[in-house]
């Protein structure tokens, strides 16, 4: 009797412990602006919605959890103008009251501890240009997640958070390595260029990067190791999906 209840007991243990490791689930950072001015003009700004949502269900589809912080914390504001943005991971996001929440909600940079996360994506929208660079939060949570072997990724405006990461050696994370951004030629084409404080590919080629350009608005998505840039709102997807599958490996 006794050899049969230690037998059952061994079994509820180990299916407790099974149980727990299938809820256990790998987890990623994915990073919103929180800034809303679009420098001195008036205009509002803020994160690219689909630059979100992107992410964020092609994450979770793969079994992913997913917390979201920005700088301030607490409600990331979302750029207006990408509602216009129609696709079904956007439609998705108005009838998602769980992702809602975790936007209105979002956490502060210094609250998060990095050995939490297998990869930070920093998600763009041109208000990230102000609040992602020389930013010692996104500093320290990424030199902390690349240095665990985690993954550094970044989509269109949201590249500029590169700006200013530095290892242990003291390099730049971009230096050496080969990436995308938001161009020239976009900032141009929105109008841009004399607003924003600095355009991504020039500070980041001063800082040993090498920029990878693709045509405006068209996919492209650059891979070097453990890093992976996107250049635009078409680029996040297939960014999250090249995340997930380093992660994977």
């Amino acid at each position: 009797m006794k050899s049969l209840l230690r037998i059952t007991l061994l079994t509820i243990t180990l299916l407790l412990s099974s149980n727990s490791m299938a809820e256990a689930k790998s987890k990623v950072l994915l990073v919103l602006t929180s800034h809303d001015k679009l420098g001195n003009t008036g205009k509002k700004t803020g994160f690219w919605l689909p630059e979100l949502t992107h992410p964020y269900y092609e994450l979770i589809k793969e079994g992913f959890s997913v917390d979201i912080a920005s700088p301030q914390g607490g409600m990331a504001p979302v750029d207006q103008n990408s509602f216009e943005e129609k696709d079904d991971y956007n439609q998705r996001f108005l009838n998602d009251s769980t992702l809602m929440a975790k936007v209105m909600r979002t956490i502060p940079l210094s609250k998060i501890t990095p050995k939490d996360y297998e990869a930070i994506i920093f998600s763009g929208g041109s208000g990230a240009m102000w609040d992602f660079p020389k930013n010692p939060e996104v500093n320290r949570i990424s030199k902390a997640i690349y240095e665990n072997g985690g993954v550094v990724s970044a989509i269109c405006h949201g590249v500029a958070a590169l700006a200013d990461i530095k290892l242990s050696n003291g390099k730049y994370l971009i230096d050496g390595k080969k990436y995308s951004s938001f161009t020239r030629e976009e900032e141009k084409m929105i109008n841009q260029l004399d607003i924003i404080p600095f355009v991504i590919e020039d500070k980041l080629n001063s800082r040993g990067g090498k920029h990878i350009y693709g045509k405006a608005w068209k996919e492209n998505v650059i891979v070097d190791g453990r890093l992976v840039t996107g250049q635009n709102p078409a680029s996040a997807k297939k960014t999250t999906q090249k995340v997930i599958s380093i992660i994977k490996k």
